[in-house]
């Protein structure tokens, strides 16, 4: 890859680190959308064992570029994201994916595709992964930093999309309990 195309993408990836989410940590402070990606992949990474069958390095790869788009359109938090907030952040990872020379065009197009029908195992990991990351947090940051919405929410969130292993079921149960023993001790 050309030099100044390659310092043009990690500019763009540093963007990552300077945006925030809605999320706090455990310090007290808002997290990076950088922080919370890499979190991911780290979270992908020791899940290998529980799913001897799944290409490891493709979950970390899309813990990784999840939330790429944010690099262009900031965080919308889940509770408030629109289909048109979706639509406008899958354009702009479509144009920048179209942007990028080959092989990286075809295979991050035909990653994003995966994680978009979530049909494979690994599209399914790394979404349940991103869904308990967060709920996780919230377990880590001190309960002032909540949003009443937030009480229901930390129970619900991610359901869904653990339900498909024991695995992903158990972190999910572990992370209601902490939920629970957090609002408990309030």
């Amino acid at each position: 890859m050309d030099i100044n195309r390659y310092m043009e993408l990690l500019d763009r990836a540093e963007k990552l680190k300077n945006n925030t989410r809605h999320s706090w940590t455990s310090s007290g402070r808002h997290e990076s959308i950088a922080e919370h990606s890499w979190r991911l992949a780290f979270m992908a990474y020791f899940m290998k064992d529980e799913f001897p069958d799944v290409d490891i390095n493709k979950v970390i790869l899309m813990c990784m570029m999840h939330d790429f788009g944010e690099a262009f359109t900031g965080d919308i938090p889940a509770f408030d994201k629109t289909s048109d907030d979706e639509n406008t952040e899958e354009n702009v990872i479509k144009e920048w994916i179209d942007s990028l020379p080959e092989p990286y065009r075809t295979e991050l197009a035909e990653l994003f595709a995966e994680m978009k029908e979530r049909k494979t195992t690994e599209a399914k990991l790394y979404k349940a992964l991103d869904k308990m990351e967060a709920v996780i947090q919230h377990n880590e940051a001190d309960i002032s930093t909540w949003l009443p919405l937030e009480y229901d929410l930390q129970f619900t969130y991610g359901e869904k999309e653990t339900a498909f292993s024991d695995a992903t079921r158990n972190l999910k149960k572990r992370a209601n309990e902490d939920s629970l023993a957090k609002m408990k001790n309030k």
